[in-house]
């Protein structure tokens, strides 16, 4: 039997996931959670063989968070990035923080059988509408940093924007004020000669903000 622990903001979402995967007959779903600081403390509690992990989690930290910091102390755990978003940056740093395997939320059920199935295994599964080989360069990239004309402040509050956050949630996850991440973000957008939110999220996706 396959334990599996599922991370996700939606109560509904989860659930339907639970029932999907128990239907297989060789899965257990030993925990669900609502965010990534439950996903770390059910990860010891449960010791899952296999987490599902959203990436976008409004509430407590996010899923490459979490991702981070379980991989960290609890290698053997394998986690697989269950996600909305398809886009290179995020892909790029689920590589970072040792994802093993990455798929879409709208993707077949049969999909997300697989690669639980695969990385038991010990195989990586990436499956992300990406050629092969395109997806074998980005873990050639990992670990490459790049110069940033951001500071490490600006960096992480493009990163917590492109993730979903609103200026209040910010600020509480930061210990500053909605003033000043307004400040934060008329600075951003001054530096990168952008005039939007929209042009910051697209251009932080473009460059990877969100490590």
């Amino acid at each position: 039997m396959i334990n599996v622990l599922l991370v996700d903001d939606h109560i509904l979402i989860r659930k339907g996931i639970a029932l999907l995967l128990e239907n297989q007959g060789d899965i257990s779903v030993v925990g669900e959670a609502n965010d990534g600081e439950e996903a770390i403390q059910l990860a010891y509690q449960k010791n899952p063989d296999v987490i599902l992990m959203d990436i976008s989690i409004p509430n407590g930290i996010d899923g490459f968070t979490a991702t981070k910091e379980i991989k960290k102390n609890l290698p053997h755990i394998k986690i697989i990035f269950l996600t909305m978003h398809n886009e290179v940056a995020f892909i790029q740093q689920a590589i970072e923080v040792e994802a093993d395997g990455y798929i879409l939320k709208n993707s077949q059920g049969g999909i997300m059988y697989e690669a639980i199935q695969a990385v038991i295994h010990n195989k990586t599964y990436f499956e992300v509408g990406l050629p092969p080989e395109q997806i074998e360069k980005l873990f050639k990239n990992k670990g490459k940093q790049k110069s940033d004309v951001l500071s490490t402040r600006e960096q992480e509050i493009v990163r917590l924007t492109i993730l979903g956050y609103t200026n209040v949630q910010i600020a509480e996850k930061l210990f500053i004020s909605s003033k000043t991440v307004e400040s934060h973000k008329s600075n951003i957008m001054q530096k990168l000669k952008v005039k939007s939110k929209a042009e910051i999220i697209q251009y932080g996706i473009a460059n990877g903000y969100i490590q």
